[in-house]
């Protein structure tokens, strides 16, 4: 059975590029009728924190990616990877080092100075006392020959053993290293396929060397290139590498989300657009690009749009929701809300741009734009405005067809344009003079807010 993992250190929160990682995992997983299993790599306890381990949950569960195991932590597994580091070290495929911290720095100022890689020594490889003084446990690297492995994504990868090091595999402290824990837990959690950023590719010689120390056939391997920034080069925070939480609080729907970390380095022909039931049915790791893939906003916002009006209204309305309250409008009936969504999916590309545009209709003063006002709030069309007060206030209900005689009416009462009578209503109505259809902007303040804020413009007119 194929097995997936994502194992994240909680030493921030979850990123743009490690929730690609989690979805690649995943797709994979579901796609081959695997299992995915979430574990989190918290060994650091300086770093490693308890917010940033929520901020990754919730930012799984946002974008619903549903784990099968886990989450498995490793600090409850601290024995079990001493355990591994004493079987090696009785067995001869690793060795203690009392080197110190100041002299292993000074061996590396020192080689950095001859020009040398900062490599590590082997002071204390063929080392025959033992001291009763603190150690590392160091692994016992080849000297000699390669290390090979075929990437799923590269193809063919080769190192010459000469090139790697001694890793420590356990600190004097006690506590593991990264390339030590994470060969234990993808052996003992029978990982099939390892799917990570390109990044660790120089990780997989050691790792690989550490399977061969304990007799493991190791699992297959897969690295997925770096997202880029649009201006090049990895990417900073300038260029959008923010969380992947912020995305929500900024209004991107997961379903958008989801869709387009799928489409940053995964293609399936010209096919943009994906359901989550279409990315399980078409991911597959052969159709992943080589080369790093570039974060581009403006697609990401145009995917956001096509899911907001993909919605229907009482999903949306629920989702707009929170950024309404967030603004501080008290929200009294979904229905208003349901109402705005309707009108603006069309138009906003983010709830956050949307709960913008609908701020007018839960302010209790208009605030009219200089120019907009000036233009369609004047001593000439205020006799449109009173016109259209007392016509209003006539009619028997707020249909589109009541409305829509109503203006037509006073277009040919003053002999204009139907236009010319609807801008200054609207902009008397919203402060702006672009809205939704001034229909929908009437039906969603109502009659009695409708004829307060005609009055308010009449009397700003003065």
């Amino acid at each position: 059975m194929v097995r997936t993992r994502f194992a994240p250190s909680p030493t921030g929160r979850l990123h743009i590029g490690g929730a690609r990682t989690a979805l690649f995992n995943w797709l994979f997983a579901r796609h081959n009728g695997g299992r995915f299993v979430l574990r989190i790599e918290d060994t650091d306890p300086e770093r490693s924190k308890g917010e940033y381990v929520d901020d990754i949950l919730q930012g799984l569960c946002w974008l619903g990616l549903d784990w099968d195991e886990g989450p498995i932590f490793q600090r409850e597994r601290l024995e079990i990877y001493r355990s591994y580091a004493m079987r090696l070290l009785s067995e001869g495929k690793a060795y203690k080092c009392f080197c110190r911290e100041e002299e292993l720095e000074e061996k590396r100022k020192k080689a950095l100075k001859e020009g040398r890689k900062p490599a590590y020594d082997r002071t204390c490889r063929d080392r025959q006392d033992n001291p009763n003084l603190p150690f590392a446990i160091r692994f016992k690297t080849p000297l000699f020959g390669e290390v090979s492995f075929y990437d799923i994504i590269r193809g063919r990868i080769t190192f010459r053993c000469e090139e790697l090091d001694d890793l420590i595999i356990l600190r004097s402290d006690g506590t593991p290293t990264y390339n030590f824990t994470v060969v234990i837990d993808d052996m003992l959690m029978d990982i099939t396929h390892v799917i990570r950023g390109d990044d660790h590719i120089n990780n997989t010689p050691r790792q690989l060397l550490i399977y061969e120390a304990l007799g493991k056939e190791p699992p297959k391997f897969a690295h997925v290139p770096l997202i880029h920034g649009e201006q090049g080069g990895r990417m900073s925070k300038r260029q959008g590498a923010t969380s992947l939480l912020e995305y929500k609080e900024e209004g991107f729907l997961p379903e958008a989300m989801l869709n387009y970390l799928a489409r940053l380095g995964w293609g399936f022909g010209d096919q943009e657009v994906f359901s989550k039931e279409e990315l399980i049915e078409k991911f597959d790791l052969s159709d992943v690009s080589r080369s790093p893939s570039i974060f581009n906003m403006e697609k990401l916002l145009w995917l956001n749009s096509h899911y907001i009006k993909a919605r229907n209204d009482e999903a949306l309305a629920m989702a707009l929701l929170p950024f309404l309250e967030r603004k501080g409008y008290t929200i009294k009936e979904m229905g208003k809300v349901c109402s705005i969504a309707r009108a603006f999916k069309g138009r906003a590309r983010t709830l956050k741009e949307m709960a913008e545009m609908a701020s007018f209709f839960f302010e209790k003063e208009v605030k009219f734009d200089g120019a907009a006002k000036e233009r369609f709030l004047n001593s000439e069309t205020r006799p449109i405005l009173e016109e259209f007060l007392t016509a209003f206030s006539s009619i028997r209900e707020l249909s589109e067809e009541a409305l829509r005689a109503l203006f037509e009416a006073l277009a040919r009462r003053f002999g204009k344009r139907l236009v010319d009578v609807v801008q200054p209503v609207r902009v008397a109505l919203s402060g702006r003079d672009v809205t939704p259809g001034i229909f929908e902007v009437i039906q969603v303040l109502g009659r009695e807010t409708t004829e307060q804020r005609v009055r308010k413009a009449i009397e700003e007119i003065g």
